[in-house]
């Protein structure tokens, strides 16, 4: 088996330079919990010197007991004409008291002389000097080569004297960093097997995704003896992010056979994203590779028939080996496959003879002409399955709404609804008022049902859009609302399609109270009915 490959989470510091990405002391310590029980080998904390927040995060995790991951404190290399003793980022750096330390210094002549305005012998001076302190300190000590690629590049002689400077002071690895993300694979994996014969300290990796190239980087670093991958969790970060470590632990466990987490971890790989994206607060990415909730979902008729019979035909790994799980989508694209998988998925019996799949293949292709996209509702997918094939009965019925909104000149508007609906022989006439035309509507609804069906009050909308879905007619254009609603069991997706917003939104509204009533029925004889649902 091929040597292990430490891997150094930086999600906690350069994670945090990403736009919209933000995280309290707080929200770093829950990260840092997760990433030593998945097991990182590395978890960058921070910069304590450069702001309260760092400071405040170390101090928390000072009460926390790291089981397998070794926490690292991050700064710089002391300032020019400081001794490190007297640098305020490094009495920072050791005040977190960590075992492992993680200092930067610059490798690219470049930012020698027009960043830090120093000479280029005192920039080498300040690593080798940062360095020698860090391990009389009796610190384990990572050396980030900032730049080097570029610095190699413009002046490989120097940039190979700052790393020298660093294993000279006894760094204990030195990761050799492309900054801006812009070097190409050919040329890492030619400079990084040119600096392995050269050096003997252990080498690392730290790439970011400037030309989409970050995880191609790092997997030709490791294949050229790179024993350490630094990145973040989703690939956070500055600009276009890092090299996303998910995708690093999959590519190295499932394609490269190198040992860098235990299998139960790997197994974990889509939990772990989802947690940070949820602490983050950033919409986890459908597409992304190995957990993204696209990364096993199959649409074509042709994809659908063959998966079923033979996953391997279209699936590169079983989705359950990084906690993931196949879907399968239901669209104009879709064939009997699709519908036969969906149905049995919901618990929807078919007739046996295909003919149930087939009316519904036929409906869905047409309904996807008028602008329904039902893969992305499978809660109104489901209804039109079940209403399709006789196994829903509409539990009310819709006589008669109307929505007026008012503004006045120095007032938001505001919006009431009138409705009349039909329940068994029964009728209801209500009104409510709203924000808007569609939240007055969506609280007349409610009220109007609520006398019928007392179970809808656990609803609460989640989230409503609207995408045009053809803009050549202007205002008149059609429109497709979807909205989320949930429960306290699920979250499920309802879709309505008009050139009219209200009515658009009134089909998703009403499919998402009927989602609620399949699932929930609740006592007919309490809601005086006799309803087949």
């Amino acid at each position: 088996m091929a040597e292990k490959i430490f891997i150094y989470d930086t999600t906690l510091r350069d994670g945090t330079q990403g736009e919209e990405v933000s995280l309290s002391a707080e929200d770093k310590v829950r990260i840092a919990r997760k990433l030593d029980d998945f097991g990182i080998h590395y978890i960058e904390g921070g910069w304590p010197g450069s702001n309260p927040k760092d400071e405040r995060f170390f101090e928390l995790a000072k009460q926390v007991d790291f089981k397998k991951s070794r926490l690292t404190a991050f700064s710089s290399t002391r300032h020019a004409g400081k001794r490190p003793e007297e640098d305020d980022n490094i009495r920072a750096l050791l005040g977190t008291e960590t075992e492992t330390v993680t200092i930067f210094g610059k490798a690219w002549d470049l930012h020698a002389t027009r960043i830090l305005d120093v000479s280029l012998d005192e920039n080498l001076f300040m690593i080798e000097d940062t360095v020698t302190y860090l391990k009389k300190q009796d610190r384990q000590v990572i050396f980030d080569a900032e730049h080097f690629f570029d610095g190699y590049k413009h002046n490989s002689d120097y940039a190979l004297r700052a790393i020298q400077a660093a294993e000279t002071g006894g760094a204990d690895f030195i990761v050799l960093c492309d900054t801006n993300g812009g070097t190409m694979p050919d040329e890492v994996s030619d400079i990084v097997k040119k600096v392995r014969r050269l050096h003997q300290t252990t080498l690392g990796i730290h790439t970011h995704n400037d030309c989409g190239l970050a995880l191609a980087n790092v997997l030709v670093s490791v294949h050229e003896g790179a024993r350490m991958v630094q990145g973040t969790i989703n690939g956070y970060g500055e600009r276009c992010g890092n090299a996303d470590l998910i995708s690093v632990i999959g590519n190295l466990h499932f394609k490269l056979d190198y040992p860098c987490v235990s299998e139960k971890s790997v197994g974990q790989l889509t939990e772990l994203s989802r947690f940070v994206s949820e602490i983050a607060n950033v919409p986890p990415q459908k597409q992304r590779p190995f957990v993204g909730k696209s990364a096993f979902a199959h649409k074509g008729g042709v994809h659908v028939s063959a998966v079923l019979k033979f996953p391997k035909a279209y699936e590169h790994i079983s989705p359950e080996q990084v906690g993931n799980r196949r879907r399968v989508l239901v669209s104009d694209l879709s064939g009997k496959s699709n519908i036969q998988f969906k149905s049995e998925e919901m618990g929807i019996k078919l007739g046996g003879n295909g003919y149930d799949s087939g009316k519904i293949v036929q409906e869905i292709k047409r309904l996807e002409d008028e602008g329904y996209q039902f893969d992305a509702a499978e809660g109104s997918l489901e209804l039109l399955i079940k209403k399709v094939t006789g196994q829903f009965k509409e539990p009310f019925f819709l006589e008669s709404l109307r929505v007026t909104t008012e503004k006045n000149r120095d007032r938001p508007g505001s919006s009431q609804a009138t409705i009349k609906i039909a329940v068994g022989d029964e009728y209801e006439i209500t009104a409510a008022e709203g924000d808007g035309p569609v939240n007055a509507l969506d609280n007349a609804l409610r009220k109007a049902l609520s006398k019928f069906f007392p179970q809808i009050n656990e609803m609460a909308l989640v989230d409503f859009k609207v995408r045009v879905i053809d803009g050549s007619g202007a205002t008149a254009a059609k429109v497709r609302v979807q909205i989320e609603t949930r429960d306290e069991k699920e979250i499920w997706s309802t879709i309505g399609v008009s050139e009219n917003v209200i009515e658009a939104s009134w089909q998703a509204l009403v499919d998402s109270v009927q989602y609620k009533l399949l699932k929930d029925p609740g006592n007919p004889q309490e809601s005086k009915k006799e309803l087949v649902i």
